[in-house]
């Protein structure tokens, strides 16, 4: 486990970007891409899709993780689908075996982030430091298994 990424996703996040931005940024350096392109890239994925509340940002930026490394490129053969494929159901059934869910709704009780008052019990109840942290962390975690991003 690299305890190095996890501080810096975990640092990242609690400066107030979203979870699936702290996610992607923790492996910048080893995506070969710079750190605002890999803030951007991840922006509309936090709080489940755009404050949605579908799948958890941190899943979701990990995703982008696995595509990043290991996603198929024009030319490349397609046994590279199914290998990404392959690493994003192991990911999120690890992720659903550590919290019954993927969903940012179910992980949050079903507060509602689209509303003023959603957020507010959000911040009431302390969800970003209660939960959400501990699901940035975990994701980077399961990552660094599951993505082992290419050298060079």
């Amino acid at each position: 486990m690299n305890a190095g990424r996890i501080a810096r996703a975990e640092e990242l996040f609690l400066q107030g970007h979203n979870c699936a931005q702290s996610v992607v940024h923790a492996f910048q350096p080893e995506l070969g891409i710079d750190s605002a392109t890999a803030l951007k890239c991840a922006c509309g994925f936090g709080s489940g899709l755009g404050r949605r509340q579908e799948t958890c940002g941190a899943v979701t930026g990990g995703v982008l993780v696995l595509g990043l490394c290991h996603g198929r490129a024009r030319g490349e053969p397609k046994t590279k689908t199914d290998e990404t494929y392959a690493r994003v159901r192991d990911l999120m059934t690890r992720f659903e075996q550590a919290h019954g869910s993927c969903a940012c709704r179910e992980l949050l009780s079903g507060c509602d982030l689209q509303t003023e008052e959603g957020q507010r019990e959000f911040k009431e109840k302390n969800f970003l430091n209660e939960r959400c942290v501990h699901y940035v962390r975990e994701v980077v975690a399961m990552l660094d298994e599951l993505a082992a991003p290419p050298t060079g």
